[in-house]
């Protein structure tokens, strides 16, 4: 059947219509396949550039232990990792703080003071250090003790939140726990203004010849606290027998000694330097008194006999003449300096037993 000219040209313009369209869809599809392609090219080369990391979830201090709840997994761009970045969990199981059992130990925070707790049965309690080293719950009002399976983790340097962790930022603490360690309070000590709860001190003391002994090592320190606010001049030390014999020894010339002064200072990166070799050298009835005493190990008093044997001069020639020069004047300061340390003991107790408010 015959079209006129009109029809004809209405169904070419309909067929080059199509024609177009089908073009343009074409070009779109391609496009988008193109798209697609470089987008699947794109991601499958982020994730091969990727890794899983993992990073604090809070800020720590050198020194202070890290439990696996201080930290958190992060995906980052490989480029910028540390090539010694810690992304298998399974790595950081061997640095898991956990009992025998395998019940692992958290931190948590509370007044600025760092907590362990430990969850048994479905229960969670607060891990307490006893003043021997060793830890312990408190279940059914009874003292129950818990033995860690692996020495405790530390942070070798200070890191900030979101810090990516590496092998060499993290290690086993060297902390021995022996049968002779004890919490034990001084409050005579001269404590830098900024000194926190966790940080680690050597003890020092500094004659007015300008002369600096270091009686103490290396001690992390925890500040008690009355009523939420920490005590001003008072701090706590975990030391061994032979330590707090020496130590008394110190306080005793740094009394005698007027113008001395028995100081803490702190480590600059706690988790990385070595603990300072001792000095100080002890009075001879000190020695004697270590040397017959069957609370200390043996390996401690080798390492004091062989310090006192060695040092012996600087007893001799420094300590004892500068306690003498001062005479009755030095043991008169002696007596008023005790007096004012028991003052201020008896002073932080009442304090403390009225902030749990009680009737004393």
């Amino acid at each position: 059947m015959a079209t006129n000219p009109m029809q004809r040209k209405a169904r070419i313009s309909f067929l080059l219509g199509i024609l177009v369209t089908l073009i343009i869809a074409g070009a779109v599809i391609a496009f988008l396949l193109i798209q697609l392609k470089n987008y699947k090219e794109k991601e499958a080369e982020e994730q091969a550039n990727s890794v899983k990391v993992w990073v604090l979830s809070q800020d720590v201090i050198s020194g202070q232990v890290i439990t696996t709840d201080m930290l958190k997994q992060q995906v980052t761009n490989k480029t910028l990792v540390p090539s010694n970045a810690i992304g298998d969990m399974s790595i950081l199981t061997n640095y898991a703080l956990t009992d025998k059992e395998g019940n692992e130990v958290i931190t948590e925070y509370k007044n600025n003071t760092s907590t362990l707790y430990i969850s048994r049965n479905g229960s969670k309690y607060e891990l307490k250090l006893e003043d021997t080293g060793e830890y312990y719950i408190e279940r059914n009002n009874e003292k129950e003790y818990v033995e860690l399976a692996e020495a405790p983790i530390i942070a070798k340097v200070n890191m900030d939140k979101n810090t990516i962790i590496t092998i060499d930022m993290i290690s086993k603490s060297d902390e021995k726990t022996t049968n002779d360690l004890r919490k034990v309070e001084y409050n005579m000590l001269l404590l830098p203004s900024q000194l926190q709860t966790g940080e680690y001190v050597d003890i020092r003391l500094t004659l007015p010849s300008g002369q600096d002994y270091i009686v103490i090592p290396k001690k992390q320190v925890e500040i008690p606290q009355i009523a939420g606010v920490d005590v001003e001049d008072t701090i706590w030390l975990k030391m061994t027998e032979a330590e707090i014999i020496t130590m008394n020894n110190a306080i005793v010339d740094a009394y005698r000694i007027l113008g001395s002064k028995l100081q803490v200072v702190t480590y600059t990166e706690a988790g990385i330097q070595d603990a300072a070799i001792p000095t100080y050298v002890p009075t001879g009835e000190v020695m004697q008194l270590i040397q017959s005493n069957p609370n200390i190990v043996q390996d401690a008093k080798n390492e004091l006999i062989m310090r006192y044997n060695q040092n012996q001069r600087v007893r001799n020639e420094v300590i004892n003449p500068s306690i003498n020069s001062n005479g009755q004047e030095g043991e008169e300061n002696l007596k008023s300096k005790i007096n004012e340390s028991i003052t201020n003991t008896k002073a932080n107790r009442k304090q403390y037993l009225e902030s749990l408010g009680g009737d004393y």
